[in-house]
């Protein structure tokens, strides 16, 4: 069973919790009132959550055996060295989706039709005839859509009455359309060979080492205006820690030119412990300007800074 369980990657549910922003924003923007319930929903959500994703993780590892061969590491998956029955495969994702549901259901109806977005979204990426996973800029933006889906489930774990606010959406999105472009790119570069990236991922053989260098700088930039615009519209003091959110894209895409970057697998990323650090130290200073006012930076929201003529 252990190869089956393997393919799951229950090691990846980590990166569930992206749905954590989702719940600190819903708290902060409705008239939250804290209760043993949001908890026990917490938790269901939680791994309602991580069995959709691995329903997409085991058939991505399906479909993509013929492709990860071609991979200098990936070509040790249990679906490409190991004899796996299709049947016994199948079983596994229909149950990783009736768990998914399951836990859903008694959250509301919003965040169960969240959990099914979640489940669409894996089937275009990785199933033909649409398979985006294969198209150039469009498997990055439909993969790291995942990341704006788990910011909704995380905002509809705490209330089903609102809808978070388009701009914190579009930027989590990009935020994570940056992150995935740039393991595509220290996966282009670990790889070496464009013709061997090429049969390990179609989409690769379109992409240079500059063209998806210079997607990352397109995506951090839209990632950052749009989370900038949500910072600011909703609390000013968010306005001194945007130069710390610019520094986190950089010090993530510093990393990506490490040979092996564990940017390949971000659920590896706590090897990286001088980025933890960064993240913690923002973190800090985001809850810090939360709770305490700066009234000079409102000085700066006036419209008549100059006297009248």
């Amino acid at each position: 069973m252990k190869k089956y369980i393997k393919i799951a990657r229950p090691d990846h549910w980590v990166k569930n919790a992206f749905i954590l922003p989702g719940v600190v924003i819903a708290i902060l923007l409705t008239d939250f009132t804290f209760s043993g319930e949001y908890v026990l929903k917490f938790i269901l959500g939680f791994f309602s959550t991580c069995f959709i994703a691995s329903a997409n993780y085991v058939i991505n590892e399906w479909l993509d055996a013929e492709f990860d061969r071609f991979h200098p590491t990936k070509k040790n998956r249990p679906v490409v060295s190991e004899n796996m029955k299709f049947s016994l495969v199948m079983l596994e994702y229909a149950i990783c989706i009736i768990l998914g549901v399951a836990l859903a259901l008694p959250i509301n109806r919003p965040f169960l039709y969240v959990e099914f977005w979640l489940l669409i979204m894996g089937v275009l990426y990785n199933v033909k005839p649409i398979r985006t996973k294969d198209i150039p800029y469009l498997d990055v933006l439909s993969e790291s859509i995942n990341n704006m889906i788990r910011l909704l489930i995380g905002w509809f774990i705490i209330t089903d009455q609102f809808q978070p606010p388009s701009s914190i959406l579009i930027g989590y999105w990009f935020a994570g359309a940056f992150l995935m472009a740039t393991k595509r790119f220290a996966e282009y570069r670990m790889i070496g060979d464009p013709e061997r990236a090429g049969l390990y991922r179609k989409s690769f053989k379109y992409y240079s080492e500059n063209s998806l260098l210079v997607s990352t700088f397109f995506y951090a930039m839209t990632a950052t205006f749009f989370i900038g615009i949500f910072m600011v519209k909703y609390r000013i003091e968010y306005l001194i820690a945007m130069p710390f959110v610019f520094g986190l894209f950089c010090f993530y895409l510093w990393i990506s030119f490490k040979p092996d970057s564990a940017v390949q697998k971000p659920e590896k990323l706590y090897r990286e412990k001088k980025l933890l650090a960064y993240i913690a130290f923002l973190c800090v200073l985001l809850v810090v300007l939360t709770f305490v006012n700066l009234d000079f930076l409102n000085f700066w929201m006036d419209p008549f800074l100059l006297p009248a003529t």
